[in-house]
């Protein structure tokens, strides 16, 4: 099987990069660099219009959007157990935190990273703002039911959700009231970041921050 990830270091690419090697596939990773605008090329743009990260390539087939992927491998290899069973309680819950991952999270992190995009510079502080109350209420949920139904998402089951939220807790690392903070989520990140496949996608993309 053939596989390439498109992706950038501390992007949403990290999580699909992070289960690449954690699920032992073999691939070929290629970074961009934003800061020269390769993900604007033509020849990305051939690849995904939207020119974002990450898109993984299996077998000719293109895959965009983190979560999208990132599911899409835990069904690929159910061996490895990262999603319940189909129409399982379980799988119920799955989805519903993978999409507060989604719909939730990342959307309040792009108006914190970029605040000027919604409203324009002029509101970008209001904006930023909005998007820190949402980002700790959205952050307070998933402490209280962690602490309710720990040590995973999920319960006892590690998932897609854990590697997802671990990385999106990685994003708050510099901001007022960052994930370690809340006692229970600064558990989970270190139970996650304890696994060997964490140590190794930092070692491959460079990163040393938030160890």
């Amino acid at each position: 099987m053939s596989v390439v990830l498109y992706g950038s270091q501390s992007t949403a690419s990290l999580v699909v990069h992070w289960l690449l090697i954690e699920l032992g596939i073999e691939h070929e990773l290629r970074q961009l660099d934003f800061e020269r605008d390769e993900q604007k090329s033509p020849a990305f743009l051939a690849i995904n219009p939207a020119g974002r990260v990450p898109a993984l390539i299996i077998d000719g087939q293109v895959l965009t959007e983190s979560a999208a992927i990132a599911m899409q491998l835990a069904d690929l290899y159910p061996q490895a157990g990262f999603a319940p069973a189909t129409a399982s309680r379980a799988r119920g819950d799955y989805y519903r935190w993978i999409c507060f991952c989604v719909y939730t999270l990342m959307p309040a992190y792009r108006s914190w990273f970029y605040p000027d995009e919604p409203a324009g510079p002029a509101s970008a502080a209001e904006v930023k703002q909005r998007a820190r109350v949402q980002l700790e209420t959205a952050w307070q949920r998933a402490a209280d039911h962690l602490a309710a139904h720990g040590p995973y998402m999920l319960g006892e089951q590690l998932s897609v959700v854990d590697f997802m939220l671990t990385m999106l807790m990685r994003w708050s690392r510099n901001m007022p009231r960052p994930t370690d903070s809340w006692p229970v989520l600064a558990a989970h990140a270190a139970r996650m970041k304890a696994r060997p496949a964490f140590a190794e996608v930092y070692r491959r993309e460079g990163i040393n921050d938030w160890l």
